[in-house]
C-alpha cells in the first residue's frame, strides 16, 4: 500500500500539472509551496517517487507522472471527493469544511467502502465544489464551464464549479448567496477596476476579478 505521503505527493503532482500546458513538468517550487514542505525534500521524494514508477523526475526541470502514477492519483481524488461530498449530504457540512476533513480521512477508508459511498450518493459526477469525481475505472467527466470573470454584462449564468477550496472564499461565496447551481446574471464587469458585480436574486454582489476567475459558470442558461 502506498504511504500517506506517496498519495499526498502523487495526488499534487496531478492537480498542478492539470493547471499547467500539456506535458509540462510540474517544478519542485511549486510542489514544495503547495505541501509546504522544503524544496530539498520534494527533491528526496520525486527520486523516490521515481524509482517506484510514480513519477519521472528531471533535474531542474521537475516531476511528470507515469501511468501507475495517475492512476493513483486518481484513486486518491475519488476517495476524496466522494467523502466530501457524503459528508456534505449525510451529515450536512458546509462546502468550506468538508475539504479538510475529506484530506484527513482519503487515506484511511478503504476502496470497498468507497464503493459503497458512491453507490449510496447515486454514482455522482461531481463533489460539493462541482470538481469532477473520477470514476472506479479513472475515467471521469470533467465539469464544463468558463470564468465568471470573462462574461459580458446582461449575461445569465448558473454556478458548476469553484477551483478554489480556502475556507474564507468559501464563506465569502455563502455569505454572498452564491452556492453550486445558484443562478444569477453578470450586471457589470470592469477589468480596468479590478471588479465584476452581478445579480443573485435581488441582490447585487460584486468580486475580484482574481476570485471571479476561481468561480466557473454556464452562460446563458434559463432562470
Amino acid at each position: 500500500m502506498p504511504s500517506l505521503t506517496v498519495e499526498n505527493y502523487v495526488k499534487m503532482i496531478y492537480l498542478i500539472s492539470a493547471r499547467l500546458p500539456e506535458g509540462e513538468a510540474v517544478s519542485t517550487g511549486d510542489l514544495a509551496h503547495a505541501l509546504v514542505v522544503s524544496p530539498g525534500t520534494v527533491t528526496g521524494m520525486l527520486k523516490t517517487l521515481s524509482e517506484a514508477n510514480l513519477s519521472i523526475y528531471t533535474p531542474y526541470e521537475g516531476a511528470r507522472l507515469t501511468p501507475s502514477g495517475r492512476r493513483l492519483a486518481l484513486t486518491v481524488l475519488r476517495r476524496h471527493r466522494l467523502v466530501e461530498l457524503f459528508l456534505a449530504h449525510t451529515l450536512s457540512m458546509p462546502w468550506d469544511e468538508v475539504h479538510e476533513e475529506a484530506e484527513h480521512m482519503e487515506h484511511a477508508v478503504s476502496e470497498r467502502l468507497v464503493d459503497r459511498i458512491d453507490a449510496f450518493l447515486g454514482h455522482p459526477a461531481v463533489d460539493p465544489h462541482g470538481d469532477p469525481i473520477p470514476r472506479a475505472d479513472g475515467s471521469f467527466a470533467e465539469t464544463v464551464g468558463q470564468p465568471l470573470s470573462s462574461l459580458n454584462p446582461g449575461q445569465t449564468f448558473r454556478l458548476v464549479r469553484v477551483v478554489d477550496q480556502d475556507k474564507s472564499f468559501l464563506r465569502y461565496l455563502t455569505e454572498s448567496g452564491l452556492d453550486l447551481g445558484t443562478k444569477g446574471v453578470l450586471v457589470e464587469n470592469r477589468p480596468e477596476a479590478g471588479a465584476v458585480t452581478i445579480r443573485v436574486g435581488e441582490r447585487a454582489v460584486a468580486l475580484g476579478m482574481e476570485a471571479a476567475g476561481k468561480v466557473l459558470v454556464s452562460p446563458d442558461v434559463e432562470r
